[in-house]
């Protein structure tokens, strides 16, 4: 009972935002949609959305601003004006809080190309610290070695800590973020509405319990991944490659929807097979055509 009230407790004291009922579709005229969709979920976390008119994968990132650091997860697909846009940001929100620009922290979901194709651009600016999307590179960078059982903590100031969990299975270098301050968990492509591409089966089991167990004690608002692949339909999703998804479902997922990945995983019993679920695909790499 204590543990109960104390969850209700930290979810009262959750910094809410709000999420976009239908992200900005990619067309069906691609001259008239920018390259980039930023949304501000709350004044000190924007989420930003790549236009699949610049790249079908369509992935999202993540900004977060603290007292004394910003921090962005992913780089996004392909050729972009992303050492652009994210300066801009970044003197936005110094400019309406008053603040010097921010030093920037970048992390990764994981290494896959359409995740980091804009790190060199990044690292070539000022006061931009970008850590490369590989197990060792993160353990040193983030203090968390024992990957992947050792968690991390990154502190961008003023109680702004983001939790780091090495989560891999889809990518080696698999890792979610959650905000404390926020109760969003960032889980990449690990768990998002669409395709879960599992490349090894037995650590990706692995990470979804190590999510859920995570999740258990702590304030979840939303789980959010770096793709929308998921039409609104249950059970229907987009052909590889759609740049055009008018009816695409929401971003969000849920700690229900954790357990009923871990859940479905746990059926399997270490035989990994595709099944789809309402709004999801378990997808090992080895049922592909």
């Amino acid at each position: 009972m204590h543990a109960f009230i104390g969850l209700l407790l930290a979810i009262e004291s959750l910094q809410m935002g709000t999420l976009p009922r239908q992200w900005r579709p990619s067309g069906p005229n691609c001259t008239e949609v920018p390259d980039w969709q930023v949304h501000e979920y709350n004044p000190n976390t924007w989420i930003i959305r790549e236009s699949g008119c610049t790249n079908y994968e369509k992935p999202f990132l993540y900004l977060i601003f603290g007292e004394n650091k910003a921090l962005l997860q992913d780089t996004g697909a392909g050729k972009t004006d992303i050492d652009r846009l994210i300066p801009n940001l970044l003197a936005q929100w110094a400019k309406r809080n008053n603040k010097p620009v921010p030093p920037l922290l970048v992390v990764h979901s994981h290494s896959h190309g359409d995740h980091v194709s804009g790190d060199k651009q990044l690292a070539a600016l000022p006061n931009v610290t970008v850590v490369p999307a590989k197990p060792d590179e993160i353990e040193k960078a983030l203090a968390m070695p024992g990957w992947p059982e050792k968690l991390g903590v990154i502190d961008l100031g003023g109680a702004r800590q983001l939790d780091a969990i090495p989560i891999p299975g889809h990518d080696a270098a698999d890792m979610a973020l959650y905000d404390r301050q926020t109760g969003l968990l960032l889980t990449g492509d690990t768990v998002y509405p669409g395709r879960l591409y599992v490349r090894n089966f037995p650590e990706y089991v692995k990470s979804i319990d190590r999510l859920v167990n995570f999740a258990k004690d702590r304030p979840i608002a939303h789980v959010l991944g770096t793709h929308i692949e998921q039409a609104r339909t249950p059970f229907n999703d987009y052909k590889v490659r759609t740049v055009y998804q008018p009816d695409e479902a929401v971003l969000e997922l849920s700690r229900g929807d954790l357990l009923e990945l871990q859940s479905a995983l746990a059926e399997m019993k270490g035989k990994p097979r595709r099944q789809e679920l309402s709004r999801f695909t378990i997808f090992p790499r080895v049922a592909l055509p």
